[in-house]
């Protein structure tokens, strides 16, 4: 199962996601690649924007991916709010496969 804890205080937002869906094999697992994609372009954006000023620390291993960035401007805001949403829409949608804690 993918965990995912998003919290954010004091202009900070923090994504930790852990885990594996097992939703399919490795290779296949369209859950897995729907949140690692979802994570990646977010990272990728923050990287672009402000030459990643806004991000306080950036971790991506096999299982497991933390991001923790300043909210500072509205953009930053919507780029959190828009991962925090889609992870939280995954987990809807797969709910054995993915526990959502925001």
């Amino acid at each position: 199962m993918i965990n995912v804890k998003f919290d954010s205080k004091d202009n900070i937002a923090k994504f930790l996601v852990t885990g594996h869906a097992n939703y399919a094999k490795y290779g296949k697992d369209i859950v897995c690649a729907a949140v690692s994609t979802a994570l990646i372009m977010t990272a990728n954006l923050y990287e672009q924007i402000n030459d990643g000023y806004n991000i306080i620390a950036l971790e991506a291993k096999e299982g497991y991916f933390c991001l923790e960035v300043k909210i500072d401007n509205e953009i930053s805001l919507a780029i959190s709010k828009n991962l925090a949403d889609t992870l939280e829409t995954l987990a809807k949608d797969y709910p054995k496969y993915i526990k959502y804690n925001g």
